[in-house]
């Protein structure tokens, strides 16, 4: 009777979300911050409701398009980089092949095969697929980092507009007279919520992360007031 080994489940670590987690949170958290921030100074301003409004609007739109513009130019960056280094590599596969079994051979090494299981297991990578095995592990390009600019600028954009909507909404939905104090709650809250989220999903105490943005929230928040109250009376 053949006895059966338990399939043990699959392990989850935090290491694996942190890049699109650190993403995510960031970008929503400058959109929160920074369209609070200029709703609450253009507000403090005495400004209209309908120019408030367009404050934020405007910061919504002009910050999704600069994360989204900024990420994609610095993804394709990092794109390019990886597929001349994929060429080179290549090209070295071509004119080379020994001494590109011995290099992968010496990466195993150091991560403490012997010399003969190192070698054995580089020329069996490299049998399936060479490039693919140099790629991941001597350049450390694999499917789940390769630089995905399209994807990038997207989903910074989407995060920077998930956070920037709420003090947008604030603003709507409150009459004139409060919507410093409106804005400046709910943005707090917000930012609250963003930092215990992002202090979870990475496995960390979520009361230092949240204390930390609500503190940074509160300067940026009371520095643009006082900006919009200076032109205000100026005005």
């Amino acid at each position: 009777m053949e006895s059966k080994i338990p399939l043990r489940p699959k392990e989850i670590h935090a290491t694996s979300r942190l890049g699109w987690l650190r993403a995510a949170v960031l970008g929503a958290n400058d959109g929160i911050l920074s369209t609070s921030s200029l709703i609450i100074g253009v507000a403090s301003a005495h400004a209209t409701q309908g120019s408030i409004l367009l404050a934020g609007i405007s910061s919504l739109a002009a910050g999704a398009m600069s994360m989204a513009a900024g990420e994609y130019v610095s993804v394709s960056s990092q794109a390019d980089s990886e597929k001349a280094d994929l060429a080179r590599e290549k090209k070295e596969l071509g004119s080379s092949w020994d001494a590109e079994v011995s290099e992968l051979a010496g990466i195993y090494r150091q991560r403490g095969l012997d010399d003969i299981l190192s070698r054995k297991v580089a020329l069996q990578l490299m049998k399936h697929d060479a490039l693919g095995a140099h790629a991941r592990d001597e350049l450390g390009i694999s499917d789940a980092t390769a630089a995905r600019p399209v994807q990038a600028a997207f989903a910074s954009a989407s995060a920077f507009s998930s956070g920037a909507i709420l003090p947008v909404l604030a603003a709507l939905l409150s009459p004139t007279s409060v919507v410093s104090w409106s804005v400046s709650a709910v943005s707090l809250i917000g930012l609250a919520v963003l930092g215990v989220v992002g202090a979870r999903a990475g496995g960390a105490s979520p009361w230092r992360p949240a204390m930390r943005v609500i503190f940074w929230g509160i300067v940026a928040m009371a520095v643009t007031a006082a900006i919009g109250r200076i032109f205000g009376v100026q005005t």
